[in-house]
């Protein structure tokens, strides 16, 4: 009964990500919120179902019912994350809520199968950060004159990458971090977020050309200073979200154009300057010469990859640990390998629909600078998504970022947790203005009717 159960549970989970995922594209036929609330529940339904699941092959397949304790104490959070959203908030966008857990389940999953500790470990960081992240809604919405202090977000951006580039600890050649009282965080990850909110606080009132000049100006320090500290995809994240937030805030091409020339030569600079950009060329373009070196990851990765099938072996029924960092790294291909490749373009979906609402409500925002921190935000995320399973697919070099929400990474899912909180809060100040706007309007239409009545009575 027990294999039955094991080999079966891989096409149900298969089925219930593939019926999320069509609902979380479905959401977008609609555009009010009451509209879309069946689907939100279907989709809290089959979130719930795919986390039972899982954990009950794993708890099958090891034997040891400790999985099952972590399990309850997930779906505790899950549930109150989802209530207190609702509650505190209820103007909340429930797709980027309902898409968020999605992808912390997976990868709580996914951890579990391969070091609990560390799966542990995430899950107390996700449980503080969503604490901090409940907060963030309310003060975007409470303190509208965060947009006037550019140069502070400037001065907080660039002298905390400064201290990690003099300071930081090194780790595989590159000064990603800091520790304080024995903890370890990455500056960079929330840094990101501050340089979002300097670039729109910057180009909202103005795009002339000297303003143009002093944000590229601020963001060239936060882009040398991660690149001398050798944290090069961290570089190419900023160095992109700053073309395109500019391109959007001046409708100007000759901007984007030079943006993509500098981004060339800077990436062929990158080349010539340092010997691990080259080994990860060399991997990108030929794994199997290097497979005993620097090609050993990316190789293992689509070895994973093409081991999984459709629907997967099933957890613990495949080898993802034999790729290095898998739990960093190479999520996505762990996913891929035991949750088949289904439950994988599901995970791509999922982040491409929270990309879509996030350029939604930028779309929608009627504040010039709410606008530019909705997009820049959606560039943040969905340019790392790309990054990190285009390294893992060989699609492109691997940059060493993480998937948002689903890998390892305490700094990571907390900047992402912090991210998306800041959309929700964009969200209610967004239904806030609609509901003014519907109100004026309703009140210029009954001054009208009432001057009229006014004119027939006379």
């Amino acid at each position: 009964m027990e294999q039955y159960i094991v080999a079966l549970s891989k096409y149900f989970i298969a089925i219930c990500m593939a019926i999320y995922t069509y609902e979380s594209f479905s959401v977008f036929r609609f555009r009010q919120e009451k509209q879309r609330k069946g689907i939100y529940t279907r989709q809290v339904i089959l979130l719930f179902f795919v986390h039972f699941t899982s954990f009950l092959t794993i708890c099958i397949k090891t034997g040891d019912l400790q999985y099952l304790f972590f399990y309850a104490f997930q779906q505790l959070a899950v549930f109150t994350v989802l209530v207190l959203f609702e509650l505190f908030f209820p103007a909340v966008n429930r797709l980027v809520i309902n898409n968020m857990c999605m992808l912390l389940v997976i990868g709580f999953v996914i951890l579990t199968r391969l070091n609990m500790g560390l799966a542990i470990r995430q899950f107390i960081i996700v449980t503080v950060s969503m604490a901090v992240a409940m907060c963030v809604p309310y003060l975007i919405r409470r303190f509208r004159e965060i947009k006037n202090f550019s140069w502070v977000y400037a001065l907080f951006g660039i002298l905390p990458l400064g201290v990690v580039l003099a300071l930081g600890n090194t780790t595989y050649g590159s000064k990603l971090s800091y520790s304080i009282f024995g903890l370890s965080f990455q500056p960079s990850e929330f840094i990101k977020i501050i340089f979002v909110f300097f670039i729109a606080s910057a180009l909202y009132k103005s795009t002339s050309l000297l303003q143009v000049a002093y944000v590229t100006a601020v963001a060239g320090v936060h882009v040398l200073i991660l690149a001398a500290s050798r944290d090069l995809g961290g570089a190419l994240i900023f160095f992109v979200t700053y073309v395109l937030m500019v391109f959007l805030a001046t409708k100007n091409f000759l901007y984007l154009l030079l943006g993509i020339a500098g981004g060339g030569g800077a990436s062929v600079i990158a080349f010539q300057l340092f010997r691990h950009v080259q080994e990860r060329v060399q991997a990108w373009r030929d794994p199997w010469s290097v497979i005993d070196g620097e090609g050993y990851q990316v190789a293992q990765s689509l070895f994973s990859l093409g081991r999984g099938g459709l629907f997967g072996l099933g957890l613990f029924q495949g080898a993802p640990e034999d790729i290095p960092k898998v739990e960093r790294d190479f999520i996505f291909s762990a996913v891929a390998e035991e949750m088949g490749l289904i439950v994988a373009l599901c995970v791509i979906m999922v982040s491409l629909s929270c990309f879509i609402m996030f350029m939604n409500i930028s779309m929608r925002m009627r504040d010039r600078f709410y606008q530019l921190i909705a997009f820049g935000m959606g560039i943040l995320y969905i340019f790392q998504v790309f990054l990190t399973i285009g390294g893992d697919t060989k699609f492109i070099p691997m940059t060493g970022v993480t998937l948002p929400l689903v890998s390892y990474g305490g700094s990571s899912v907390m900047a992402t947790l912090i991210m998306f909180s800041i959309i929700e809060g964009l969200y209610i100040i967004r239904q806030d203005e609609g509901a003014a706007h519907v109100k004026k309007k309703n009140k210029i239409a009954g001054r009208k009717r009432a001057e009229g009545e006014k004119e027939e009575a006379t």
